[in-house]
C-alpha cells in the first residue's frame, strides 16, 4: 500500500502545482485510487469526486451512462475505460477524468478476461488508454497493481512523458 499512497502523493503534488482537478472512476481497484489521492493533505484543491463503478446499476445511477451508450461495447475494455474517463471529466467539470475497469480475481470476469486484466484511461488535455495484465489471480495484489498503474499512467500524462 505504501507504493500506492506514495504515487497518490506525487500525483497530488503535480495537480496542486498545475492547479488542475480530477475525478476518478474505479471498478476492480475498489476505491484505492481515490483513497490514495485523498490521503494527501489539501486534496480538496484537486479531487472533485469519484465513484466505484462496479455494476451496470452503478454505471447508470452514478454516471448516467445508458444502455444506448453501451451498445456494442463491453465492460473491462479500453473503449469502456475511456468512456468512463470522459464521462467523469464532463459531469464533474474537471481538467482530468481517470478510470479503471477490469477483473481483480481470483477468477476472470464474465466477458472472458483473465484475473489480473485491467483497462486504464486518462482523459484530459491528453488522452491515453492501456491494458494491464498481471498474469495472476491474487485479488488484493491486483487491486493494488491496478491502482498504482492508473496513478503511474496519470503521473506520466501530467508530466508529459
Amino acid at each position: 500500500m505504501q507504493a500506492l499512497f506514495a504515487k497518490g502523493e506525487a500525483v497530488g503534488a503535480l495537480l496542486k502545482a498545475r492547479r488542475e482537478t480530477v475525478a476518478v472512476a474505479e471498478s476492480s481497484a475498489g476505491g484505492l485510487v481515490s483513497a490514495s489521492l485523498l490521503a494527501v493533505p489539501g486534496a480538496s484543491a484537486y479531487f472533485l469526486g469519484g465513484a466505484v463503478v462496479y455494476t451496470a446499476t452503478a454505471r447508470e445511477q452514478l454516471l448516467g451512462i445508458t444502455a444506448t451508450e453501451m451498445a456494442g461495447m463491453r465492460s473491462s475494455s479500453e473503449p469502456y475505460a475511456m468512456l468512463l474517463a470522459r464521462t467523469l471529466r464532463t459531469r464533474f467539470g474537471t481538467v482530468w477524468g481517470i478510470a479503471e475497469t477490469g477483473a481483480s480475481g481470483p477468477s476472470g470476469n464474465r466477458y472472458g478476461d483473465a484475473a489480473g486484466h485491467s483497462c486504464l484511461a486518462i482523459s484530459g488535455p491528453v488522452e491515453v488508454v492501456v491494458t494491464l495484465e498481471t498474469g495472476h489471480g491474487d485479488r488484493a495484489a491486483n487491486m493494488r497493481a491496478f491502482g498504482v498503474a492508473l496513478l503511474d499512467l496519470f503521473e506520466k500524462s501530467l508530466s508529459g512523458r
